[in-house]
């Protein structure tokens, strides 16, 4: 790809982006988080299903990367059973509203 193509994408995403989380509401994730608490709660957590995966920190991290790695989990493109399972149960106002809540965290 040449390089004024990368950065065209690059400036789209970063503009674009931040459109997308704005649209979620962190007061009407409390009532989702139970599904994520289990296992991004627990600081050092690691899973052992289907094999052992360090499990990431989401407090503080960018709204919108959330919304997009939770799109990727629904749609296969990240492969993980449990988040896919998750995922898949999300609507995109869901998401939005979790990237939110988890946006805003430490």
């Amino acid at each position: 790809m040449n390089p004024v193509k990368l950065l065209s994408l690059a400036v789209l995403g970063a503009v674009g982006m931040p459109a997308l989380a704005a649209e979620g509401s962190a007061d009407a994730a409390k009532s989702k988080i139970s599904m994520c608490i289990g296992c991004h709660g627990i600081p050092g957590y690691r899973t052992t299903f289907p094999e052992v995966y360090h499990v990431p920190k989401i407090g503080g991290q960018h709204a919108a990367y959330i919304v997009a790695a939770l799109k990727q989990y629904k749609s296969g493109e990240r492969d993980h059973p449990s988040m896919r399972g998750i995922a898949e149960s999300l609507s995109e106002k869901d998401m939005a509203d979790l990237a939110a809540y988890y946006g805003e965290k430490k």
